[in-house]
């Protein structure tokens, strides 16, 4: 019981920074040339990330895989579908606010047309009926992506313990993605924080068990992790923030 507890910490601890950046379905590992292709020059603190991700490596393998493994072989597919399929529903505003601060008025209106079709005829968002029925695809966007487009550079590149890559700029988009998740869900909860810590907990470790066997693959040969992690997820914030 001691184990599974502290997996769920760190679950939920990874799980309070919504990252929109982690969505599985959006990385693609031919994006990437090589681990050490495009390496950024500037980074400052290389020192502390090598270690932090020598942590975090260690946490992964000994912690959260598997816990995630073992959630997989309770949890049926297709129940992680529609426990993904409701918890992205409810961060509809934050893409919809994100979608209109970049100029992409169409792409909110869709947001705001799939949040209705899903919320009513999908069940409360349990079902993505808006894209599997109707074609109305979800437009991604999050507050590190914004500030992107508005010229914010990225800043340094910072590990964060669990939570993994990130950059100065994208670390102060997630602390207001925090603030509106938790705000969105304390009100779904009606103000309770015991169901609200406990839907993170749940929505992380749902999240991690989709990503945890990616994370393996993709670190199985690495030579050098973090110059492989860092330069995967600059690589493909930049590729978002473009499209």
């Amino acid at each position: 019981m001691r184990f599974v507890a502290i997996a769920i910490f760190l679950l939920f601890f990874c799980g309070c920074a919504e990252k929109s950046k982690v969505n599985i379905s959006d990385i693609d590992e031919d994006d990437f040339e090589s681990e050490f292709g495009n390496a950024e020059d500037f980074d400052p603190l290389s020192g502390y990330n090598r270690v932090m991700t020598k942590f975090n490596d260690i946490a992964y393998r000994n912690v959260i895989i598997p816990t995630a493994n073992g959630y997989r072989k309770v949890v049926p597919k297709g129940a992680r579908i529609s426990i993904n399929n409701f918890f992205d529903n409810l961060i509809f505003p934050m893409r919809f606010a994100n979608n209109l601060l970049q100029g992409k008025i169409l792409n909110a209106f869709d947001e705001t047309k799939r949040f209705i079709v899903n919320t009513t005829v999908g069940f409360l968002g349990f079902a993505n009926v808006a894209d599997e029925l109707y074609g109305m695809q979800k437009h991604s966007e999050d507050f590190g992506q914004t500030l992107g487009v508005w010229g914010v550079p990225p800043g340094p590149h910072i590990v964060l313990p669990i939570l993994g890559p990130s950059n100065l700029r994208d670390l102060g988009g997630e602390v207001v993605s925090f603030l509106v998740k938790q705000n969105t869900e304390m009100d779904i909860f009606d103000n309770d924080w015991r169901s609200t810590m406990g839907a993170n907990a749940l929505n992380t470790l749902n999240s991690m068990s989709d990503f945890m066997p990616m994370y393996e693959t993709i670190t199985k040969d690495a030579i050098d992790l973090y110059p492989l992690l860092k330069n995967m997820y600059e690589q493909r914030r930049d590729k978002l923030i473009k499209e």
